[in-house]
């Protein structure tokens, strides 16, 4: 039996920068329209209905991280409990 050993020189992947939100509104609306929704989306005034249900989204998205770990805990405790019983 034979071994061969190859020695390469391999180069480090490149660290991706996060790219910025842009604001991309395509389709048949017209300049002024654009322009509007643009400015409603990031200078929304938050006692209006967009402002609370864009509250309300960030709200929720602030929590789905902590009930995934608790729906991965609660599991990995029953199967602890079930393997040990």
């Amino acid at each position: 039996m034979e071994l061969v050993l190859t020695q390469m020189d391999i180069e480090p992947l490149p660290k991706q920068k996060p790219e910025p939100f842009v604001f991309n509104n395509e389709g048949l609306l017209t300049s002024n329209y654009k322009e509007e929704i643009h400015n409603n989306f990031f200078h929304s005034n938050p006692n209006s209905v967009f402002g609370i249900k864009q509250r309300i989204k960030s709200n929720q998205y602030q929590y789905l991280p902590s009930i995934d770990v608790i729906l991965k805990l609660s599991v990995f405790a029953i199967a602890i409990i079930a393997t040990l019983s």
